[in-house]
């Protein structure tokens, strides 16, 4: 009876030792940490003229941004999402149409798993295009517009954090589809003219870096592509650079550039010494600055 007795409170002590360690044990589970939010820009400007000696035109210009993201950590797991939307445009008084002046639409993804300090095995995914029709300065032909171009990406790899703000992301195994939806737009962007989709097999360099001091902001993106499939030689270059100053707590001044260099992309060129125009291989370059209205809606980005 004595052992019976030694057993049985041996049972529960076991029992009851195990049922204090449980919930200890659910408390040490990694919790998963978000931040998400979305800050917007607008940015308006209007000149109007009436009998004026020095001349001019008027004009009415609008830029919108948008920079929505979501990202958690759990963990060894890193997530990041962000999706950046902008439209702007100039209407002169004297013409019956828009030109465009900023047309974005870009979504990123990348997925970390940690594998030593500062180091995680990551993949990386990309999809860029535009809202609207784009046209040539005279308005006579259509070079743009939505899923005209379009490209999305999907990189494995790694990805190296030396520092908080500073990711440098190396994809030896990218996949890169091209795809132009109207017919006669697509020789100008490397695809064939019966050719919707165009794929690329490579490896892509990837840089992410963001600097934050008092109320000054810029980050930067430099994303280096060569196509294992076709002159590999010939390195794909998008560059793009968003600084804000803060002026007050919901008016700031921005300045956005990107840099493109596409050996597939036909861009419009000057023969030297001639107004005459052609198609050709060059380095495409955007830069917009605004004074506008500010507003962020959930946390502060990090």
């Amino acid at each position: 009876m004595k052992r019976l007795f030694l057993a049985v409170l041996a049972i529960f002590t076991t029992c009851a030792l195990f049922a204090q360690e449980a919930p200890a044990a659910e408390a040490e589970a990694p919790k998963a940490e978000w931040n998400k939010g979305i800050a917007t820009t607008i940015g308006f400007s209007q000149l109007s003229l009436m009998q004026w000696a020095a001349g001019g035109v008027g004009q009415l210009t609008l830029n919108t941004f948008a920079d929505a993201y979501a990202n958690v950590t759990k963990g060894k797991i890193v997530w990041s999402n962000e999706l950046q939307a902008g439209y702007g445009f100039i209407h002169s008084f004297d013409k019956d149409y828009l030109l465009k002046s900023d047309d974005r639409l870009i979504f990123d993804s990348k997925f970390g798993y940690k594998a030593a300090e500062k180091l995680y095995f990551s993949a990386v995914y990309n999809f860029r295009t535009q809202f609207a029709e784009g046209w040539d300065g005279k308005h006579e032909i259509i070079i743009s517009d939505f899923f005209a171009p379009a490209y999305t990406s999907l990189g494995l790899g790694i990805d190296y954090t030396p520092a908080k703000n500073v990711s440098i992301n190396f994809a030896p195994l990218t996949g890169k589809v091209t795809m132009v939806r109207p017919e006669e737009l697509r020789v100008r962007y490397g695809n064939r003219e019966d050719q919707f989709a165009r794929f690329e097999l490579g490896t892509q360099l990837r840089l992410d870096a963001k600097m934050e001091v008092e109320n000054f902001k810029v980050g930067t993106v430099l994303v280096l592509f060569s196509d294992y499939l076709n002159k590999p030689q010939n390195i794909k270059v998008n560059w793009d650079v968003n600084a804000e100053a803060k002026v007050t707590q919901f008016f700031s001044v921005t300045l956005r550039t990107n840099l493109i260099y596409d050996d597939n992309v036909l861009v419009p060129k000057y023969h030297k010494n001639s107004s005459e125009m052609y198609q050709g291989k060059g380095v495409q370059f955007k830069e917009l600055f605004s004074v506008g209205f500010t507003y962020t809606i959930g946390q502060k980005k990090k």
